[in-house]
């Protein structure tokens, strides 16, 4: 808000929304005021015509004293549950106004944990096969894919915004399932398997790594229970991480802040790979994990990345073609759809919108390289 000068605008809105529960307010006391008043003359009224006729009564002999302060307590016993019934649904409704969203997520379907107890099969490949999926039944977001990632590999998904990348990897998390086809773990669906164990062979480093209010230890064992000292130092120093951490003053035990303000976007990137590499995952996961980082700091986390990636199978979302180029194999995905698969060098040669990736990011990285050198002299 400060930095966009936006402090006016957003001053009106709040007290455009003060202004709108002031007016239900007074409208609601407006109600009261009349109500009330009303109820307790009917009341009174009821009573004073009670007492009269009650008197008569009396006086002809047709009913007792004793009667006419029963059938008046009897009144009062009735009168007052009415009203507090007419109060109780008042507000009744206010509370289910205000809470339908937590009772609509309160009402979701609980996702099937599993007991997270399935042994861990050898190292096998993951297949999409024919997989299709849209968050919403009419806007199809990916559309009979189909690729193969073989075991100990590293796979890159490429190609334009909004094409489907990060959704085949909510795909493979089972955070949603495919609308049809299949994913599979060697020859087993992975709807099929215990999912606190399926997911405990996938590690996951996104762009963004967000951390939770804590310590770094409590960061990097995140999810893993009972965890050495020495286990957590290990991968800690795997990941590049154990010099920046032995130099807080209070090292493993520093707090982070929320979403682990108190660090850099490198120092928290680096606190992802270690949290990966103690769950040494057969799958990694990468969401461009260097993209928003400088150079000193991505040239930290590409050396975390190099030891996690060793001998696991590794699918890495990427918009640098630089950081892909290597890559055993390398899927061009374009509006859902699998349009091109191969190496860097194949798809150069055989994939048009590729090469047009790719010639449009090394003429980028060379104008880049020849400013900065005519900037230094």
């Amino acid at each position: 808000v400060k930095s966009s000068g936006a402090e006016t605008q957003e001053q009106a809105r709040g007290r455009s929304a003060v202004a709108d529960l002031f007016r239900l307010g007074r409208r609601e006391g407006k109600v009261q005021s009349v109500l009330s008043p009303i109820m307790g003359l009917v009341m009174m009224a009821l009573l004073v015509v009670v007492v009269g006729y009650g008197g008569l009564r009396i006086s002809s002999g047709a009913l007792t004293a004793g009667g006419l302060v029963a059938f008046i307590l009897y009144l009062i016993q009735v009168v007052m549950p009415a009203t507090q019934i007419v109060q109780f649904f008042n507000q009744l409704q206010k509370a289910r106004g205000a809470t339908d969203s937590i009772l609509e997520l309160l009402d979701a379907p609980v996702e099937p944990q599993g007991r997270g107890d399935q042994p861990h099969p050898a190292p096998q490949a993951v297949v999409f096969d024919n997989v299709s999926f849209g968050y919403t039944a009419d806007r199809p977001v990916l559309k009979n894919l189909s690729f193969r990632l073989e075991p100990g590999t590293v796979t890159a998904i490429v190609g334009p915004s909004g094409g489907g990348k990060t959704t085949v990897f909510s795909l493979l998390e089972r955070f949603y399932q495919p609308g049809s086809g299949i994913v599979r773990w060697g020859d087993q669906d992975v709807a099929t398997l215990d999912l606190l164990s399926w997911r405990s062979l996938i590690g996951y480093v996104p762009q963004d790594s967000p951390l939770l209010a804590g310590t770094i230890r409590d960061n990097i064992a995140y999810g893993l229970g009972e965890v050495s000292d020495a286990q957590i130092r290990e991968a800690a120093r795997a990941a590049n991480a154990a010099d920046f951490i032995e130099a807080l003053e209070k090292g493993y035990d520093t707090e982070v802040g929320e979403r682990g303000v108190k660090l850099s976007g490198g120092q928290r990137q680096r606190l992802a790979i270690a949290r990966a590499l103690l769950r040494d995952p057969a799958i990694l996961i990468l969401d461009e994990a260097t993209a928003s980082l400088d150079s000193v700091s991505e040239m930290a986390v590409q050396q975390a990345l190099a030891t996690l990636m060793k001998g696991r199978t590794t699918l890495v979302i990427a918009h640098r073609l630089s950081t892909v180029v290597g890559s055993d194999r390398i899927l061009f995905l374009e509006n859902g759809e699998l349009t091109g698969s191969g190496r860097h060098n194949e798809l150069v040669e055989t994939h048009a919108l590729y090469r047009a990736f790719a010639q449009q990011q090394l003429r980028w990285n060379a104008t880049m390289e020849q400013d900065v050198a005519v900037a230094g002299r």
